[in-house]
């Protein structure tokens, strides 16, 4: 009995180090492409980041003249309903729930939206460790190109707290790879 136990550690601790390697360089390094000129900016929904002002000052540098943000916090949080009523000059701003509430369901709403304005190409704005899940999803449900930016910051989180990231992304990233667009 013993010795299984301590085998049972041994690939206990040899799979939280696969999973802690990968983790880092699938979440915690940047993913985020270089910035070309896009049909539209497409902001996920998420934490008070500064997303929906890095995905405006975008806009406004004139990457793409549409901004579309995903409000999937329904108002919680300042900066999606104080953008949602803004009215940039020259920009365009369209703001949404997605349905499913998921990015999954972000990603079903810009390729609706992409397909009735011919867009080709877009530039998706998220948190840096959120990249490879959602650019994944993205290029699933959206037929064109797909650039994939993070928010410029860093993210000073625990150890414990940077476990239940890789966690939840490994999850979340199987259960993208089931389901359909």
């Amino acid at each position: 009995m013993r010795r299984i136990l301590t085998w049972l550690a041994v690939i206990a601790v040899g799979v939280s180090a696969i999973a802690g390697v990968g983790g880092y360089a699938l979440f915690t390094r940047p993913q985020g492409d270089e910035l070309s000129k896009a049909d539209a900016i497409i902001v996920l929904g998420g934490d008070p980041d500064g997303r929906v002002d890095y995905g405006l000052e975008l806009a406004r540098q004139g990457y793409a003249d549409t901004v579309v943000l995903s409000d999937g916090y329904k108002g919680a949080y300042e900066a999606y309903p104080r953008a949602c009523a803004s009215r940039p000059a020259g920009i365009e701003v369209i703001c949404f729930l997605p349905d499913p509430w998921t990015t999954r369901g972000e990603a079903m709403f810009t390729g609706r939206l992409a397909r009735e304005r011919g867009w080709n190409h877009v530039i998706v704005v998220s948190w840096n460790f959120h990249m490879v899940r959602a650019r994944f999803i993205f290029e699933k449900c959206f037929d064109g190109q797909v650039t994939m930016r993070p928010v410029p910051r860093t993210y000073d989180y625990s150890p414990t707290f940077w476990a239940y990231t890789y966690a939840y992304q490994y999850a979340a990233l199987v259960k993208a790879i089931l389901l359909p667009c």
